[in-house]
């Protein structure tokens, strides 16, 4: 035996908004889509991807640091408003859900 496990490791991502590492699984992908960053919980919208926890804490933080600008390499500001929105229903959805 050579000692391997067939146990497949779990990537990690660091959140923009905590800097906290965490399961890519348990974060949420941001992408830049023109001005805008926009939610991608498919993961599979082209360009360069940043990743957040879906909670608003770590949302207020990531946009009071101005981390989705850096983090995307994006030249001027990005609007948040498409983000937020997507944020506060997935927070609601997690609260409904026993």
């Amino acid at each position: 035996m050579s000692g391997r496990t067939h146990a497949r490791a779990c990537p990690e991502r660091t959140c923009v908004g905590c800097r906290e590492r965490a399961a890519k699984t348990g974060l949420l992908r941001i992408v830049a889509v023109g001005d805008e960053c926009a939610p991608d919980p498919r993961g599979t919208l082209p360009g360069r991807g940043a990743y957040l926890h879906p909670v608003l804490g770590c949302l207020d933080q990531a946009v009071r640091r101005r981390a989705f600008t850096r983090a995307l390499r994006a030249p001027g500001a990005l609007d948040t408003k498409a983000l937020r929105r997507y944020v506060e229903q997935a927070t609601v959805a997690d609260e409904a859900t026993p």
